[in-house]
């Protein structure tokens, strides 16, 4: 049998493609690349894109920045790789643990490592379930999440991810319960006021939990910012609402900040952004700038003084990671957030945000198929819509978001296709300049695909 020959030929023989539209690969091949540019990526061909989606989020620094290779060239060199099990960890994961804390909006806390967002979310679970049953409330296992959310794609974490494409794997498993997503300019009803939005919201909240028992609920998990569920903010005054109904209740608020922490809308921690304190973070993607995979669950005092004395109950936490805590990880991870935070990127989504907004606002404006530009920061979406008015949807079989992907690509711009949005969630890096070079390539894809389809 003949081998196949091209990069992306090669690629479709030997992958399997994880979250891919495969009859747009199987019509267009696979994009393979090479190396990156800032915030450009260039493939086998030699063909560059300026990626407005960071890689999957996390690239904030580009794909180039030497100090973050020479922090993990370092690392390397030094101490290539540990574990943190039996009372043993390298300095670097010490360093990083008391940074996290530093930087986290908690005045202390203790932080666990694993291999990804997901993990985090799955082990935050475990962590849970283990201190209410060493509490004496063994029932306490039911998990609060919301339609839309994305949690990750573990067993647990996909039961925690309000999409409905988990069907097929049979999930959510039981005990996983999906409250409205809290998405207003979809989801409100004619008539209501977004206040008035946010206050049902809250009673739905409260009703789930007298029907279902606080004392049979584990905690409640939340994006700032819902991300893979297409870049959705809360409604005005959501957590604010949410939160004293959680508190009386005794549920742990959980804020997965995979994606918003770090910078990605405009603070250090999507929490603060919306002016929220929770009782735990989940951290991934940024907290790396990419370069390696890591997560972390960093708890706040009162879970960390629960957890730890269930712990001490049978003298150890049954679970981990491999990889949990590694090195190089870790060094990565402390270059990562001075970078971030001290090399001028955080100040740059601060500066650029608003010129960001309104360059998308103007897109909206002169186009009639947009009927929703959402977001902050740096990741914003645009909805696509057959109307304007009556907010209709596209036919789903006209695949709209996925031809705007693909007519972007070809025009140099990667960006992702979510529902019937278009996201952009661009490296913190960009300039001015690349910028409006995003804008141009969207808008003329926007105007081609929409000629086609409207």
């Amino acid at each position: 049998m003949n081998k196949p020959q091209s990069w992306e030929a090669r690629a479709d023989e030997y992958s399997l493609y994880g979250f891919t539209d495969l009859p747009s690969v199987h019509k267009r091949g696979a994009v393979v690349l090479t190396h990156g540019e800032g915030p450009y990526v260039v493939d086998v061909n030699g063909r560059r894109y300026l990626d407005a989606n960071s890689g999957l989020w996390n690239m904030v620094a580009g794909f180039d920045h030497k100090g973050l290779a020479e922090a993990a060239k370092a690392q390397y060199d030094k101490f290539p790789g540990y574990h943190a099990f039996f009372g043993r960890m390298s300095d670097q994961t010490v360093m990083l643990s008391e940074k996290l804390v530093e930087v986290s909006p908690f005045p202390n806390g203790k932080v666990f490592y694993t291999n990804s967002g997901s993990e985090a979310n799955d082990t935050m679970v475990k962590m849970l379930w283990f201190l209410h049953a060493s509490e004496g409330n063994p029932q306490k296992r039911k998990i609060l999440t919301r339609v839309n959310a994305y949690h990750g794609v573990t067993v647990v974490s996909a039961s925690m991810t309000g999409k409905p494409y988990n069907e097929v794997f049979g999930l959510p498993l039981d005990g996983f319960i999906h409250l409205t997503c809290p998405h207003y300019w979809r989801n409100g009803e004619e008539g209501e006021t977004e206040d008035e939005f946010t206050a049902r919201m809250a009673r739905e909240l409260e009703e789930t939990i007298e029907r279902e028992g606080a004392d049979t609920i584990a905690g409640f998990f939340a994006e700032p910012v819902m991300g893979a569920g297409g870049v959705i903010p809360p409604s005005s005054g959501y957590f604010q609402a949410i939160l004293p109904i959680l508190k009386k209740h005794d549920i742990p608020m959980i804020s997965d900040e995979v994606i918003c922490g770090f910078g990605r809308t405009g603070n250090t921690w999507g929490c603060q952004t919306y002016d929220f304190t929770p009782d735990a973070i989940i951290s991934s993607k940024n907290l790396t700038a990419g370069l390696f995979p890591m997560g972390a669950v960093i708890l706040g005092p009162d879970l960390s003084e629960r957890l730890q004395a269930a712990i001490e109950k049978i003298e150890e936490f049954p679970h981990g990671f491999t990889a949990s805590g590694h090195p190089v990880g870790c060094a990565i991870a402390l270059k990562a957030i001075d970078v971030v935070m001290n090399e001028g990127l955080a100040d740059n989504v601060q500066r650029l945000a608003p010129r960001m907004e309104a360059g998308l606002r103007a897109i909206m404006d002169r186009s009639d198929h947009i009927g929703e530009l959402r977001g902050i920061g740096f990741m914003w979406a645009l909805e696509a819509v057959k109307d304007k008015a009556t907010k209709t949807p596209f036919d789903g079989d006209l695949s709209v978001s996925e031809r705007i992907a693909n007519t972007c690509t070809d025009l140099g711009l990667i960006c992702r296709p979510l529902g019937q949005s278009i996201v952009l969630c661009p490296p913190f890096v960009l300039t001015e300049d690349q910028m409006d070079e995003m804008f141009d390539k969207l808008e003329q894809a926007l105007n081609k695909v929409f000629a086609e389809v409207a």
